[in-house]
């Protein structure tokens, strides 16, 4: 048994051997593959050339290299925070709040995903903020890509209708400014203009926070009402292990068809907010 492995072993050692001693030759003898610019290329001594790439980091040399590194990192850096600042600078964070307080009022867990539901608040957001986002167009993005303007200068026309956004939802109740500004030991202010943008941004969120858990509690009530209503109809018939989640979400689903609960709840999502 010991002799039929060390022949299988040898047979094995002796295939690979006659392997390579066909493979090496062939790819010796090729003179060449295609030198196009950014390939691969061969010798005829069997060599393989690679493209080499190199980033070489030296000292900046002008005052306008030092600006456009900042730039360039600037930029980055938006970018990475964009998603998060379209989340909390719009109408977004309402209208998803809300929209994820009717599916859990509903009593609905999968239907409609999450995805569907950020995707509504993502087009209601763009739809509501569309002459805001016109705007600083017009002001900001524009004469910048004329070069009319610098990039100072765009900053603050784009911040301009922003501020003015985040405030006109805060006038009627300005507690959350003077939280927020009260935090930052600032005194109190008494124009917009004497709120940093930092302050009015955080004052903005907790704002939204607030007014989204306002309307959530207001939608949960008639729900409410069906829960509790099915509950005692259940407990007096004696169906005690009868879950009534599953007896009340159908009257919840026909309730909120029969009032047109969609177009009621986009129309005065879009009433509530000042533009």
């Amino acid at each position: 048994m010991k002799n039929k492995v060390n022949r299988s072993i040898k047979k094995l050692i002796l295939l690979l051997l006659l392997c390579t001693g066909f493979i090496f030759p062939l790819t010796s003898q090729t003179t060449g593959l295609q030198n196009d610019e950014g390939t691969t290329s061969q010798n005829a001594d069997g060599t393989v050339q690679q493209p080499f790439i190199q980033f070489n980091l030296r000292e900046p040399q002008t005052n306008n290299e030092i600006s456009f590194s900042v730039q360039v990192l600037l930029g980055l850096t938006l970018i990475s925070l964009a998603p998060s600042l379209l989340i909390l600078c719009t109408c977004f964070l309402r209208i998803s709040i809300v929209l994820d307080f009717i599916k859990r009022a509903l009593s609905l867990q999968q239907v409609p995903p999450t995805q569907v539901l950020n995707g509504i608040a993502l087009i209601m957001t763009i739809f509501i903020m569309w002459p805001i986002f016109t705007t600083i167009y017009d002001n900001a993005f524009k004469p910048l890509s004329d070069g009319s303007i610098t990039i100072e200068t765009a900053y603050k026309e784009a911040e301009k209708p922003i501020r003015l956004f985040m405030y006109n939802q805060m006038q009627k109740n300005t507690s959350s400014i003077e939280l927020c500004m009260s935090m930052a030991r600032l005194d109190k202010p008494e124009t917009l203009a004497d709120v940093p943008t930092h302050v009015l941004l955080a004052a903005f969120i907790l704002h939204e926070l607030t007014r989204a858990f306002q309307i959530g509690f207001l939608l949960y009530i008639p729900f409410i009402i069906i829960d509790m209503v099915v509950s005692s109809i259940l407990m007096s018939m004696g169906m005690i292990m009868l879950p009534p989640i599953q007896i009340s979400m159908p009257f919840k689903l026909m309730l909120f068809v029969l009032v047109n609960g969609w177009d009621l709840i986009i129309g005065q999502l879009f009433s509530s907010f000042v533009v």
